[in-house]
């Protein structure tokens, strides 16, 4: 889906933009994920594992999100670099097509900037604008900075998977999973 560009202003005055990435991007964004992971235990990923992720492979993921009628994918510069993303895709099929499932990832560097707010802003009012009555995301158990941006926009804990991640150490952690009602 295409993301009409849009600038904000940051807490510390600088400002980002938010916009769809080009395929130019892509080693980039790959190497902002690989980053990203190496900063938090609570992304889905090692930051090695994005090493199966090959550019031209992230090109071709770009082109079809903006090629998408589901899927919004944003990312997030600051002074040109590539600080996080956002995502949000929508369900299809008549059982399921009322909710969409939303994500974020922020380098660490970014963090306490407004960013995360304004990420889960543009992801609501484009579930509003598709027609998305529920709005749903899963966060790893001990994410406390995720679950207060995610409670302050009123989202609630509706389930728990424990044990659903196991990390190098052995711990084990639950995946909370997390509903909006929109309507």
């Amino acid at each position: 889906m295409k993301f009409k560009e849009k600038t904000i202003e940051l807490k510390n005055g600088t400002q980002a933009k938010f916009k769809n990435p080009s395929v130019d991007d892509a080693a980039e964004l790959l190497e902002c994920m690989r980053q990203i992971c190496s900063e938090t235990d609570y992304l889905l990923r090692y930051p090695e594992e994005w090493d199966a992720f090959t550019v031209e492979r992230e090109a071709k993921w770009i082109e079809a999100n903006q090629n998408s009628d589901s899927n919004l994918f944003i990312c997030c510069y600051v002074d040109g670099k590539i600080a996080g993303n956002c995502n949000i895709d929508f369900h299809k099929g008549l059982k399921i097509e009322h909710r969409a499932v939303i994500g974020i990832a922020l380098l660490k560097e970014f963090w306490g900037l407004g960013i995360g707010t304004a990420m889960i802003e543009e992801l609501i009012k484009a579930a509003r604008e598709y027609g998305t009555e529920i709005l749903e995301l899963e966060y790893i158990e001990g994410n406390e900075r995720g679950r207060r941006l995610y409670e302050k926009f009123g989202f609630k804990a509706v389930c728990e998977k424990p044990n659903a991640f196991k990390l190098k150490d052995g711990r084990m952690l639950s995946e909370i999973h997390m509903q909006k009602d929109l309507r």
